[in-house]
């Protein structure tokens, strides 16, 4: 499975960007796909999951009300819409897939493919 996360850019804070992660490869096995974030100096961390077959969701609670996350199945891609954001938000943002259904969503271990990252860069 291949991962191409894209949308990634400059905003600035209290602005809203859109990322996008293209999967293609197997078709046959159904994905749950998550996003995750890298700022500088810090440790990837959990963003938010979606789940293929249903389109539930989870989220880290600090981003929970500006953060969503969606699928198109149509399209084998995911989304995570970002709002109001804030220069902290800074980061590289992954996208992964894990098998579904993973247990948790929120731990690296659970996903299989990642994608190559995006940059978001919010000034303040």
């Amino acid at each position: 499975v291949q991962l191409q996360a894209s949308g990634g850019g400059l905003v600035q804070a209290g602005g809203s960007l859109r990322l996008s992660c293209v999967a293609s490869g197997d078709t046959s096995t159904t994905y749950d796909m998550g996003w995750f974030r890298r700022a500088p100096g810090k440790a990837r961390e959990f963003v938010g999951r979606v789940r293929w077959g249903s389109g539930s969701t989870i989220y880290a609670d600090s981003l929970k009300g500006r953060f969503a996350v969606s699928r198109d199945v149509a399209k084998n891609t995911a989304f995570l819409q970002m709002n109001n954001l804030n220069p902290d938000d800074t980061a590289v943002y992954y996208c992964a897939a894990g098998r579904s259904p993973i247990r948790f969503g929120n731990r690296e271990y659970e996903y299989d493919y990642w994608g190559q990252g995006t940059q978001v860069t919010v000034s303040s």
